[in-house]
C-alpha cells in the first residue's frame, strides 16, 4: 500500500479586512502520495502560496488540519512543530533564500546539521546532492558567485538534505531566465529522488504538464484541472 505523506481536510484560511473577513481558502482537501509529484495551478493572488504555507506549517489555518507523515501540525508546540519540519518537509522558493556567508557546501548542509547531524556526515551527504544537481565544481562557491539557476539548484539540494517525505516549491522557476528555468525544470522531471514527493505551485504550463496529477486552486477550492487544460 502506498503511504500518504501529507495531506489537510477540510483547510480554511481567513484575513480580517478591516471589519470583514476575507476568506482565501475553503474546505480544501488533499492526499500526497508517497513519491507523487503534483502542480497547483490558478491565478495570481488565487491562494496557492497561503495553501502552501499552510501545508508546511509555515503559517496556521483558520479552520482544518494538516498531516505531515501522519502527525497533526496543528497539535503541536512551536519547538516540536519546527523540529519535525526540518525532518519530514523542503522547501523551495521562488527566490533562493541562501545565506550569502555559506558556501554551496554550507548551505545543503545546514538542514542535517540543525537536525543533529555530525558535521563530517552533513557535509559528505551535501557533496552528493550537489554532485546530482550539477553542481559539483561549485560546492565552495558563496551565492555572490554563482549564477541565478546554480543558486536555486542549491536551493533544490538543500531542501532534499534530510530525506523529506514532502518537498514543497512555489514558483521555483518563476525568477530565472528561459534558459536557467529550462535546466531547473529538467532536473525537477529527470532525477529519481526515491520516496520523496513533491508538490509544486506554478504558473509555467511546461512544469504542470509533466507532473503526476495537476490541481487548480479557483475560489478557495481545489480541484482536479482535466488534462486537456495543461
Amino acid at each position: 500500500m502506498v503511504d500518504v505523506v501529507l495531506s489537510c481536510s477540510g483547510l480554511e484560511k481567513s484575513y480580517q479586512d478591516g471589519s470583514n473577513s476575507v476568506k482565501v481558502l475553503q474546505g480544501v482537501e488533499l492526499a500526497l502520495e508517497q513519491g507523487e509529484r503534483i502542480a497547483i495551478v490558478g491565478r495570481s493572488g488565487s491562494g496557492k502560496s497561503t495553501l502552501l504555507n499552510l501545508l508546511g506549517g509555515l503559517d496556521t489555518p483558520t479552520a482544518g488540519e494538516v498531516l505531515v507523515s501522519h502527525k497533526s501540525l496543528s497539535r503541536m508546540g512551536e519547538r516540536a512543530r519546527s523540529q519535525w519540519r526540518n525532518r519530514q518537509l523542503g522547501f523551495v522558493f521562488q527566490f533562493h533564500h541562501l545565506l550569502p556567508e555559506f558556501t554551496a557546501l554550507e548551505a545543503v548542509a545546514m538542514p542535517m546539521r540543525i537536525g543533529g547531524e555530525a558535521k563530517g556526515v552533513a557535509q559528505e551527504r551535501a557533496a552528493t546532492l550537489l554532485d546530482r544537481v550539477g553542481l559539483s565544481q561549485r560546492v565552495r562557491h558563496k551565492p555572490a558567485a554563482l549564477s541565478g539557476g546554480e543558486r536555486q539548484r542549491v536551493a533544490i539540494a538543500r531542501a532534499l538534505a534530510n530525506k523529506p517525505g514532502c518537498v514543497l516549491m512555489d514558483e521555483p522557476t518563476g525568477n530565472l531566465d528561459p534558459e536557467s528555468a529550462e535546466l531547473v525544470l529538467n532536473l525537477i522531471e529527470s532525477i529519481d529522488w526515491g520516496d520523496t514527493a513533491f508538490i509544486i505551485v506554478t504558473h509555467d504550463p511546461k512544469i504542470a504538464e509533466k507532473m503526476d496529477r495537476q490541481l487548480v486552486l479557483e475560489s478557495g477550492c481545489l480541484s482536479d484541472l482535466p488534462r486537456a487544460l495543461v
